[in-house]
């Protein structure tokens, strides 16, 4: 399997791919680990995952090359992503205790009731390569802290990565036996599929998560399911300082080259602040700089994957088509590595493609409405839902409007954020189960009620 680099095209490693033996190997290993590790006292595997978040400090610029050598994004975002990671982490190794310790729940004298929290087993990891550090805390960090091993699928596109936060895992102490690396892409996947784990977490797009769900629901194991969003962010008639909102804005939607699940899609504008809005936005995306990832003061790196290039030219094809104006960008920049110019629509409608399907690269569209309900109506007007913001001077006007949104994180003049201390879930095609918080940290866990007597 050859790790192309998607800014030079450069090939940075040809590695081997996993087989059926292979896994199958790698599974029977981990079933063997696992009991030794569930037996490994909660507070020493704390520690472990303590020392592998020191571990990527001290290691964060090796890290950060590695991650953009292969995926693309500036080298201050991977910095930042990696950081990110570790302050997960922190909550997740700070929170372990308190959330998977033994809960007495009542206590009459003669007979104590009491929740355990015993570990899946072997959990299968299929991950994702747009911020493989972080949705991979997301899984491997509270799965490694409940008792289970891990088989951790890093994507063909992050393997490298992977194959780094297996090195700085191991070092911190987690053992051979209880986490490994599937090298491979989407046939080995497959291959996983077959196989019997105690629990299965995917991180990627809604087609794959519902061929992963419907491959193993006759296993009767856990199944998480972290999906694609098609973000909506509504700005009101009564925000104050425009400029500052529409530079923010703008960052949830282009950061990472839009290439995040919570990533802003679309933006709906009141007709009141409609056009200072606009101006505001396109001034601060005009200023960013697209280059070498590995370039100071680079905001837009290339896209990880050749074929999301296609599939942004398709969406701005598409709008153009019917009726929407392409303020900047809107085309391929020309040369090598996938480069993609940041590019802003207006004129936009939910009969184009770009209001409605995942875009995952930096292209935006942004469309006037007249009043909170016709934005909250077009908000609703998705098959996802993971993340919904509006940005209003006024509390209540923020609450209403949120409550009324079905997605699985709202925000209140803020986007494009994620809180260890808050659950992580989607709804409808964005997903299925949490991760994070403390049900993030149960979701690993098999619960048991036990009646004491005696």
């Amino acid at each position: 399997m050859k790790i192309i680099n998607p800014a030079t095209e450069q090939v940075l490693a040809n590695l081997k791919e996993d087989n059926n033996s292979s896994l199958k190997k790698k599974l029977e290993t981990l079933r063997k680990g696992q009991p030794k590790w569930s037996a490994v006292p909660l507070k020493k595997r704390i520690a472990v995952l303590q020392k592998f978040a020191e571990l990527l400090k001290e290691n964060i610029e090796e890290c950060a090359r590695v991650l953009t050598s292969e995926v693309g994004k500036p080298l201050q975002q991977s910095r930042n992503e990696v950081n990110g990671a570790r302050n997960r982490i922190a909550w997740l190794t700070a929170n372990a205790d308190k959330y998977l310790s033994d809960e007495v729940m009542g206590d009459d004298g003669n007979t104590k009731e009491v929740i355990t929290y015993e570990p899946l087993g072997v959990v299968c990891n299929i991950s994702a390569w747009n911020y493989p550090y972080l949705v991979g805390t997301n899984v491997f960090v509270p799965a490694l802290l409940a008792g289970n091993s891990v088989l951790y699928k890093p994507s063909e596109f992050s393997t490298l990565t992977g194959l780094e936060i297996e090195k700085f895992l191991k070092k911190a102490g987690v053992p051979d036996d209880v986490f490994q690396v599937a090298v491979g892409a989407r046939e080995v996947g497959a291959a996983l599929l077959d196989l019997n784990f105690d629990g299965y977490f995917f991180t990627g797009s809604y087609a794959t998560g519902k061929f992963i769900y419907e491959k193993v629901a006759p296993k009767m194991v856990p199944c998480g399911l972290e999906l694609g969003g098609k973000d909506p962010l509504y700005v009101a008639a009564d925000v104050k300082d425009i400029k500052s909102i529409a530079a923010g804005t703008a960052d949830g939607a282009f950061y990472n080259n839009g290439q995040s699940c919570c990533s802003v899609e679309r933006i709906y504008v009141h007709e009141k602040v409609y056009n200072k809005y606009v101006e505001e936005f396109l001034k601060e995306v005009k200023g960013y700089k697209v280059g070498e990832p590995t370039e100071d003061g680079v905001y837009i790196g290339a896209l990880t994957r050749e074929a999301q290039l296609r599939v942004v030219e398709a969406q701005v094809k598409d709008a153009v088509k019917k009726g929407a104006k392409v303020l900047t960008g809107g085309k391929k920049r020309s040369g090598k590595g996938n480069f993609y110019e940041p590019t802003v629509l207006v004129n936009v409608n939910h009969k184009m493609k770009l209001m409605r399907e995942e875009s995952f690269g930096p292209v935006i569209g942004i469309q006037k409405v007249k009043s909170d309900e016709e934005a909250l109506q077009l908000m609703n007007d998705t098959e996802y839902g993971l993340t919904a913001a509006v940005y209003t001077s006024s509390k209540s006007r923020a609450e209403k409007l949120l409550a009324q949104t079905n997605s699985g994180s709202g925000y209140w003049n803020c986007c494009d954020r994620v809180s260890a201390a808050l659950p992580w879930s989607g709804r409808k095609h964005s997903g299925f189960g949490s991760t994070l918080s403390h049900v993030g940290l149960r979701a690993f866990t098999k619960p048991k009620g036990l009646h004491l007597r005696g």
